[in-house]
This record gives structure tokens, sequence and C-alpha cells, in this order.
């Protein structure tokens, strides 16, 4: 044990718990507006299908909501244990932030979330209606703080140092830094995509499984449509998100591409292995002029290069390859929602493929990929920082014994292999049960609506 490096460990924890946590988050933010539109469709037509979708899908938000509860509260023990130079450095900053999380956003979502799971029959329809609002803009407004804060750790604003500890003077720069308008967007698109191809992934295997209720049809025409709407914005996002981290960070956006050398007209590289030694790439494929055409929309545009920042670089192998795997996704995730728009546009939700009905359960868990893949490229793409220019990652560790650190790690790493196939069985479980109830009990009385027997989709 006294050989290993508690840097390197402590670094690997935390990667292994934020990894867990970003799962359920990626998940519960978008699945909150879906689960809105499900109800405001059943609000609108009287069709108790949406309803049987609604119940079937809270039970999924419930579960990630716990879960991400849990692995949130573990994550933020290692500020203290394993990483105290952060809150002392930056505390200031990061304790409000995190402060206002909680307060406007945490509790907003546990208060209404019983409403949701348990007020079906309990409490008028527009109450049920408003507590799925509120549950939903808690989410995003939990979403919006985190980011906040992880954007100002990116690109910081809005303070100054005195005696060695950093203070805010400007609030409004520091929550709204250069990075937050991208990271935000781009984030909040991104679980859209997860739960869009959850929910497709998911209807498609209970349609597989002979259960093709009205309410599983629904589901997964409306995530489609929603996945197909999604992407093409996301690609457009991420090209802008791409741009600003060129302005604010281009050593990450070097590593990248893997370019070394800054000079125009800089080639898309699109396989290499990154060779850090040597300052060159291996066995490289790449598209002339394309890193240039994409980071600056000129093929002549001149392209930072890592050799800029010898030494003050991110390792560029996992970045490399993290923006390859999420762009990579991110290009499969288009063609196969245009491809169900496709059919179902000419054949209907009944007319799709065998063959395409099991790629979208085999993209079930898609959004995961990409989102994971990204975060990898944000966060491994700021060192050797924890806060750019402020606070490097090495000067933030605790002393905390290599032994403590890689047993912990490995507790953790079990526990969360055990609760993420938990968390799987349990979906394919709901879906293999079906979540539907019989149309012929109504869950509210909505004046003014048609029977649901006799309503359109």
């Amino acid at each position: 044990m006294s050989e290993l490096d508690p840097f390197i460990l402590a670094r690997i924890q935390f990667a292994a718990n934020i990894s867990f946590h970003i799962l359920f988050p990626t998940i519960t933010i978008a699945l909150g507006w879906a689960l809105l539109a499900f109800k405001l469709a059943f609000n609108r037509t009287g069709n108790e299908a949406w309803m049987d979708a609604y119940r079937f899908w809270v039970k999924v938000f419930a579960l990630s909501f716990a879960l991400g509860v849990v692995s949130g509260i573990t994550m933020s023990f290692q500020f203290g244990t394993n990483w105290p130079g952060f809150m002392e450095k930056v505390g200031n900053i990061a304790g409000p932030l995190l402060a206002y999380e909680v307060l406007t956003a945490f509790f907003l979502e546990a208060v209404f979330l019983g409403i949701m799971l348990f007020g079906f029959r309990r409490v008028p329809n527009w109450v049920h209606t408003l507590a799925t609002v509120l549950v939903a803009g808690g989410t995003t407004l939990s979403a919006f703080w985190i980011i906040a804060l992880n954007s100002w750790m990116h690109t910081p604003a809005g303070f100054e140092i005195r005696d060695g500890v950093v203070h805010a003077t400007d609030w409004f720069a520091i929550i709204f830094n250069p990075s937050l308008p991208y990271r935000l967007t781009h984030m909040l698109l991104a679980s859209g995509l997860t739960v869009a191809f959850l929910i497709a992934g998911i209807s498609a295997y209970r349609w597989l499984r002979g259960d093709q209720a009205d309410s599983v049809r629904k589901a997964l025409k409306a995530s489609i449509i929603a996945a197909a709407a999604l992407i093409p914005v996301q690609i457009f996002v991420g090209d802008l998100h791409g741009l600003n981290t060129l302005e604010h960070q281009p050593a990450k956006v070097a590593a990248m591409e893997a370019n070394w050398e800054t000079r125009p007209a800089v080639p898309l590289v699109l396989f290499a292995i990154p060779d850090e030694k040597a300052r060159t790439n291996h066995a490289e494929i790449s598209i002339p002029y394309g890193a240039s055409l994409i980071l600056k929309h000129e093929a002549q545009g001149v392209v930072p290069g890592l050799n800029d920042f010898e030494g003050k670089h991110p390792p560029v192998a996992p970045v490399f390859w993290g923006f390859r795997v999420m762009v990579g996704t991110g290009m499969l995730m288009l063609l196969a929602s245009w491809a169900a728009c496709w059919f179902i546009w000419r054949r209907g939700v009944a007319g799709m493929p065998t063959l395409l009905l099991r790629g979208l359960v085999a993209m079930s868990f898609s959004g995961w990929l990409a989102t994971l893949a990204g975060w990898y490229v944000t966060e491994i793409g700021r060192q050797p920082w924890l806060v750019t220019g402020v606070l490097s990652t090495k000067d933030a560790l605790g002393p905390v014994p290599a032994g403590m650190v890689a047993s912990t790690l490995a507790m953790y790493l079990m526990v969360y292999a055990i609760l993420l196939a938990a968390y799987v069985a349990v979906i394919v479980q709901l879906a293999r049960k079906g979540g539907a109830t019989p149309q012929s009990k109504p869950m509210f009385p909505v004046p003014g609506l048609i029977e649901p027997s006799g309503a359109a989709a």
C-alpha cells in the first residue's frame, strides 16, 4: 500500500463517485419534463393511455432520484476528506452555490415527489399536475446551480483573492460566467437525449415482448420524435460549446484534436494513437482541413497545438478518445432516431422493423455512454487545474493515507456495481410486468373531457 500514490487514488475515487452519481440526474432532469408532457397530454385528451405511461415512468423517476441523492451525499463527503483544499480555497464561492441548489431545488423535488407518486387518487388533478410541474422545474433548477459552479471552476469570474482565499466580488459574474450558457444547454440537451432513448428502448423492449398497449405505442412514438428533434440541436450547441472552449481553454481543445503544433489548415483526426512522450500521433487517419473548418470555420484557420502548453496541458489520450466516443454516440443517435422516425411516418409504430426495435433496445442507455464520455472530456480536459488558473488539483489534496483511499475506493466500486446492476434489473423487471392499469378506472375525473375509452391520441 505504501507504494500507491494517494493523489492518483483520490482522483480515481472521485471520478468513480461522480461517474456513478451523474447517471441519475441525467435521467431525472429530463424525465420530469417527459412526465409533465404525459400528464398534460392526458389533461388535454382524457386518454388514459397517457396516464398509464406516466404511472410507469414515474417509478423510474423515483428510483433514479433516490440513487442520485444517495450518491450525491457520498460524493460531497469527499470534499472534506480527500480534497479539503477545495473548500479552503474557494469555499466562499462553492458553498453558497451548493446551498442554493439544496434550498431552491432539492427540497422542491423531495417535497412534491410524494404527491407525484402517491397522490394519483388522493388529490385533485390540478394539484397533481402542479406537483409534476414543480418537480420538473426543481430538477432543472438543481442542474442550473450545479452547472453554474462547475462552469465557474472552468471559467472563473467575479472574484478576488485575499490572503490566499477566493472571495466573491460579483455574484452575477460568478453565476453567469463565460461558459455557463453553453455547458448548461449542452447538459440539458444531453439529459433530454438520454431520457428519449431510455423511454424508446424500454418501450421497444415491451413492444417486442408483446406488450403493445396504447401507452407503450404513445411513449415509443413520442420519445423517438423527441430524440430526432433534439439531436441536431445538440450538434449545433456542441459546436458553439467547442468554440467557447477554444476561447477559454485552448489546451483542452488541442487535446481533443490531438493537435501538437499551432498551425493553419489543421486536419480533423478521426483515429490516432497519441504519444505524449514523442509529442506525435501514430496510425493517424484524418480529414484535411477538418479541424480548422470546424473550429475556425475556414480552411486555413489557425488551431492551437499542445506544444504551446507543454507541462500544462491535460492527458491527451483520455480527452481525445472521450471526445470521439461522445461524438460517435451522438451520430449513432442521429441515425437511429431519424430512421425510426421515417418508419413511423411511413408505416406507424406497428410497422417498425424488428431489427430497428432491437437496435433501440440496445441503445436504451446510450445517453449514459455519451454523457460520461463528454463529462470525462470536460473534467480531465481541465487538468492540471481544479479551478482554472486559481487552484491546481494537486494543491487541493488532503493528507488521507493511500491505504485508506484504496480500501474505500474498492468498497465504493463494489457497492456501485451492485447498485447499478440492481437499478437496471428493476427497470427491466418493471418493463416485463408492464405499468398499465385498467382503462375502465380513469385516474382523475377531468370535467369537460370525453371519456378515456373514446379519446383520440
